[in-house]
């Protein structure tokens, strides 16, 4: 079985580039990413068009903050990477931070 495309071309379309929901009360959740064998999940909200994501991350802790697609496509634990959501659909960020604060007390 082939891996995972991180990114596909749709999902490319929509992301908003870096910066443009900045003024934005309640900024999109375009993607989500996550380790199977992890406690880490990143949601990407704004991208550059190459590496670099803007998004809302959560493991030990949950922030907003900068993460690039080259790190989670090299990020293994036990042989195994990082996996996109595709049953994910754009949400507000608020309704992942309550959902977060609800299972992970975060």
């Amino acid at each position: 079985m082939a891996p995972q495309k991180l990114l596909t071309k749709e999902i490319l379309k929509r992301l908003p580039k870096l910066y443009s929901q900045e003024k934005v009360k309640d900024p999109i959740v375009h993607v989500k990413f996550f380790h199977p064998l992890s406690n880490y999940t990143w949601y990407g909200l704004e991208f550059d068009g190459k590496d670099t994501f803007f998004g809302f991350v959560v493991g030990d802790d949950a922030g907003l903050g900068y993460f690039s697609l080259s790190e989670l496509a090299s990020f293994r634990v036990r042989g195994l990477g990082v996996e996109r959501d595709m049953y994910f659909t754009p949400v507000p960020l608020s309704k992942i931070k309550a959902e977060v604060r609800e299972r992970h007390g975060l």
